[in-house]
Order: structure tokens, then C-alpha cells, then sequence
């Protein structure tokens, strides 16, 4: 009996063993780095490269894996909004996956809010955060990505004047870009030169960068090179006027930041301080406090109150904000 155990328990090990090996040459084998090398190579081998395959996420880019959730969201309004905003982000995602993580983040606030018990303005403050959090994610995570291409465009603006004081043509100068600045603006000017050797004429090209990159020191970049091509002018002389007024905002906009500095604080404290002296007072004297929450004379309290600050913030905030 004991001898039958022991090899069960052998042929389990072994079983076991030749399982997770398996599994992972499958995986090595289709989702590797070698796999994944091989494909890029067939790919472009019949011609559809990586320079094929973001032109066409640039030209035609779809809504949805799904072939018909592509063409329903083709009719729901507002899409294509969503859409250049997901495509400024960076973040790689389709409108149907944006959409169906958020639709899956409100369902599972709607399932786990009956669990808590929670009453009805803490449910109705969460429902509202789970359906405005992707949304705010998404904005963050464009903004951050415009920030980072606006403080690389006067190091791009000074190269490109650089490459063309050199001799190099217009179209070889964004892809020396794209090839020697870090991405996210190594990227954008790469694809720009990718939609020009493929055949987009170059001022559609840099219209099509200016919608990527809604920032106004590119767009003053783009009409540049536009005025260039239609009229004639040093070009290598402007951008680097561009690049060095770029550079002169972003410093003078820094300076900003640190004068208004105590004015953004003082509006954290003074947005943070009710919700700190409520959440203390609930922990020391809950009774006493409790009547906030308790009686319509105290909800109605909070609600002025949540008003006030509300106003209060984005007065100091209109306030405190200076676009340069």
C-alpha cells in the first residue's frame, strides 16, 4: 500500500511538473520576446511594419476591438471627443475599453453600496465619484503627457533648427527627432514623418501633430513651418526663436508657481480644514455632531456648507491661476 502511494505520489509530482512546463513554453512560445520578435519580422516582411500599423491607428482608428461595437459607436455622439482625448493621453486605450471599465467600475459601486449601508448622500457621493473617476484619470493622464511634450519642445524646437542649419530637408529633420528625443515627443514627431513617407502631404501631416498636441507653443511651431512653405523665410532662424520664447514662458510660468504657491496651500487648508475638524469631532463627540446628519436643520447645514467651499475653492483658484 505504501509502495502504490509513493508512486501515485511520483507520477502526481511528475504530472504536476510536465504541466507548468508546458505552460510555460506555450507562453514562451506565443507571448515571448521571441515570439513577439518573430511576428514584428513576418510583419514586415509582408509589409505591414510597425511605420504601417501606426499609420493606420493615425488614419483610421477604431472605436472597439468588436467589429459591430465599432460601427455602433460610429453613431453615438461625442465619440470622436473621447476619442482624440484618449488618443492625447498616451494611455493606449480604445473607447470601448474605456467605456466598459467604467461601466464596470459603476456596477460594482452600485453591488457593493447596498453592502455597506450607507446613507443616501455618502451613496450618492460615491456613485458620482466611481462615475466621474475614469474620467478624471484620463485627464490626468493627458495633462501630465502635455506637460511633459511642453517641456521637451524647446530642446525639439532648438534640434530641428540645428538639423536644418546642417542641410538636412524638412522631412529628415522630424524623423532625426523621432529618432534621438525620448518619447512622448519623440513618438509624435516620428509619426509625423511616418505619415509623410507614406504618402499624407506634409501640411496635413503637422495639422495632425497640432491635433495630437493641442499646445499652443507647437501650434506656434506648426504655423511656422506652414508660413515657411507657402511664402519662404529662414525657417531655421524661427524655430529657434520659437524654442527660445518657449523656454522664456516655461520659466517665467515656473516663477509664477512659486509666488502663487501660498495662495494654493492656503486654498487646501481652508477646502481640507471643515472635512478635518468633522472627522475628529465625529471620533471625540459624535453625538454632539451627529446632528449634522441626523436632522433636516443639519443637512442643511452641510449641504451651504459643501456650497461654500465649493465657491470658496474655485474662487481662489480662478484667482491663483494666471495663464501665460
Amino acid at each position: 500500500m505504501d509502495l502504490v502511494f509513493a508512486a501515485f505520489a511520483v507520477l502526481l509530482f511528475a504530472a504536476v511538473i510536465f504541466m507548468v512546463e508546458g505552460a510555460w513554453l506555450w507562453w514562451t512560445t506565443s507571448h515571448g520576446k521571441v515570439a513577439r520578435r518573430i511576428a514584428r519580422r513576418l510583419d514586415m516582411m509582408a509589409g505591414r511594419g510597425e511605420g504601417a500599423e501606426r499609420i493606420s491607428i493615425l488614419k483610421q482608428r477604431r472605436h472597439a476591438t468588436s467589429p459591430w461595437l465599432n460601427r455602433w459607436l460610429g453613431h453615438v455622439p461625442r465619440v470622436g471627443a473621447l476619442d482624440r482625448l484618449l488618443l492625447q493621453s498616451g494611455l493606449g486605450w480604445q473607447v470601448g475599453q474605456f467605456l466598459g471599465g467604467a461601466l464596470l467600475l459603476l456596477l460594482a459601486t452600485l453591488a457593493l453600496l447596498p453592502c455597506l449601508s450607507l446613507p443616501i448622500l455618502p451613496a450618492a457621493l460615491a456613485l458620482a465619484g466611481s462615475a466621474v473617476a475614469p474620467y478624471g484619470v484620463l485627464l490626468r493622464a493627458r495633462a501630465a503627457r502635455l506637460k511633459r511634450i511642453e517641456i521637451q519642445l524647446p530642446e525639439a524646437a532648438d534640434f530641428l533648427a540645428r538639423a536644418l542649419r546642417a542641410g538636412h530637408s524638412f522631412a529628415n529633420v522630424l524623423k532625426m527627432v523621432g529618432d534621438e528625443m525620448p518619447d512622448p515627443i519623440g513618438g509624435e514627431f516620428k509619426a509625423t514623418y511616418e505619415e509623410v513617407n507614406y504618402g499624407v502631404p506634409m501640411n496635413e501631416a503637422l495639422h495632425n501633430l497640432g491635433t495630437r498636441i493641442p499646445l499652443t507653443d507647437l501650434r506656434y511651431l506648426v504655423l511656422a513651418v506652414l508660413i515657411q512653405r507657402e511664402s519662404g523665410g529662414n525657417l531655421a532662424e524661427l524655430l529657434a526663436n520659437i524654442g527660445r520664447l518657449t523656454r522664456a514662458r516655461l520659466k517665467l510660468l515656473a516663477q509664477v508657481r512659486v509666488l502663487s504657491a501660498e495662495g494654493r496651500m492656503s486654498a487646501w487648508i481652508l477646502a481640507l480644514l471643515p472635512l478635518g475638524m468633522l472627522a475628529i469631532s465625529s471620533v471625540t463627540n459624535y453625538h454632539y455632531v451627529s446632528i449634522l446628519w441626523t436632522t433636516s436643520t443639519g443637512i442643511n447645514l452641510l449641504w451651504s456648507a459643501a456650497g461654500s467651499t465649493l465657491f470658496g475653492v474655485v474662487w481662489m483658484r480662478s484667482v491663483i491661476r494666471i495663464r501665460i
